[in-house]
């Protein structure tokens, strides 16, 4: 039997019960939201309108190092936390590498990802506020999903706008949020203002993320009794996130291993925050060394190839202004398997971090990807998202690395959810027709020139 067992449990009196905000330990905060009409600095008030009152708090909060989790969603947790820390032993043998390999699970619960975290978070502070329901938007779906779980236990209606291609691509993933009781609409859609001029300035369009987001908050500013939720790139949401890095940090304790990688997939940041947040703070404090890397679609590279610049969060230009790393609020990337990776910016706390040199980052392409999927699906028995995928095959990569060296690097990676509904996606890999397709320097630069001079 081995030393360390395949799957490192947590007890559930083990699991966190106050988040951990990184902002409280970094020198250089994420620069402020800002109103793109005037251009000051916005405070927690004026984000009344579109989002609950608690969160915007903790949206604008920099100083508070914990933040108590309510009892009511510590007891959701229970349901499902915490996740386990698996060794993947069959890896490293199939890899022949030196290198100790663990993956953070997050796909045990009916949502499929690690999207439930924040999702029960939002709900519960929306029924608390007295709201009728939240709109939202959705890339590939786990997030839809997950709150349509979160809002159907809190008794609150909920409306998603589902970015086009992945409506069409995964039905399956729009017939649960259904039966949640979520209301799921393609987008852009024709339903709003934004919408409609969105179809019109992109006649066809596939949609995006921040096609999506543009829509479902005006969704939200013009209903009573609604707010908008989002389920990545906000502060809020990395906060949230932080048990992922929480409950990795003390599995890794309760069996004596230091990380001396962390790796995981970044789209809009929700899980790679959530993920390094312990592990960043000992950095950002002086007590730890570790090597972080965030894995980009090369479709979608923000972070490689794009610029730290203020811009929209999204492509109606109706949210705050957020300076991050961006392809442009107008960027529409191509029509994909990257799923929840198509989005145009970055976390701010991840894009200050990426600026002051506590991670790297790195794009791979789809086919990779793919290659990467099966294979570890082959050996370690999950079908893993594409969004997890790309971790994984930078994970391997590394792993590889070390066969060259002969380096025991102790490997961790976040395993976000599970691939069962992207099973097209596979299929297009398995039968030769997926391709590669990656933005030029002048579709990036042309977007990028549309940004706001701030």
């Amino acid at each position: 039997m081995s030393e360390i067992p395949y799957k490192i449990y947590l007890s559930e009196n083990e699991i966190p019960s106050a988040w951990y905000n990184v902002r409280a330990d970094m020198k250089t905060k994420p620069a402020p939201l800002l109103n793109p009409g005037t251009g000051e600095p916005l405070k927690a008030e004026d984000l009344y309108p579109i989002f609950c009152e608690e969160l915007s708090k903790q949206e604008m909060n920099n100083d508070d190092q914990w933040i108590d989790i309510p009892g009511e969603v510590l007891d959701f947790y229970k349901m499902y936390r915490p996740s386990p820390l698996v060794r993947a032993y069959c890896l490293e043998k199939a890899l022949g590498t030196p290198a100790h390999i663990y993956y953070k699970f997050e796909g045990n619960n009916t949502s499929g990802s690690h999207k439930l975290n924040s999702a029960i978070a939002q709900a519960y502070y929306a029924k608390k506020q007295g709201l009728k329901g939240v709109t939202t938007e959705t890339g590939a779906g786990q997030w839809g999903t997950a709150l349509s779980m979160a809002t159907a236990y809190f008794g609150l209606d909920c409306q998603v706008y589902m970015v086009k291609v992945s409506y069409e691509q995964k039905p399956f993933r729009r017939e649960v949020m259904r039966t949640y009781g979520a209301t799921v609409t393609p987008s852009p859609s024709m339903n709003t203002n934004v919408g409609r001029k969105i179809n019109e300035q992109f006649p066809g369009t596939d949609g995006s993320l921040g096609c999506a987001i543009s829509e479902a908050v005006e969704a939200a500013t013009t209903q009573e009794g609604y707010r908008y939720v989002l389920g990545s790139v906000l502060n809020q949401v990395l906060l949230h996130q932080s048990v992922i890095g929480l409950e990795t940090k003390a599995a890794l304790d309760k069996v004596g291993v230091k990380a001396d990688m962390i790796i995981g997939c970044a789209g809009g940041g929700s899980n790679l925050g959530g993920l390094i947040s312990p592990f960043v703070g000992e950095m950002l404090r002086g007590e730890n060394q570790y090597e972080i890397i965030a894995v980009e679609p090369a479709s979608c590279p923000s972070l490689t190839r794009g610029s730290f610049v203020y811009d929209f969060c999204d492509t109606g230009r109706v949210c705050p202004l957020a300076k991050m790393y961006t392809l442009g609020s107008n960027f529409m990337p191509a029509p994909n398997h990257a799923g929840g990776l198509r989005y145009h910016g970055m976390s701010t706390i991840l894009s200050q971090l990426y600026a002051d040199g506590f991670m790297k980052a790195t794009s791979v392409k789809q086919t990779d990807v793919f290659a990467a999927a099966e294979q570890f699906a082959r050996v370690e028995g999950i079908l893993p998202a594409p969004e997890s995928s790309h971790a994984i095959k930078v994970a391997i990569d590394e792993a590889l690395k070390c066969k060259e060296t002969g380096e025991a690097k102790n490997i961790v990676f976040g395993l976000t959810g599970t691939g069962y509904f992207d099973l097209v996606a596979y299929q297009k890999y398995n039968d030769g027709v997926m391709d590669d397709y990656i933005p030029t320097d002048d579709d990036i630069a042309a977007s990028l020139s549309q940004c706001p001079k701030v």
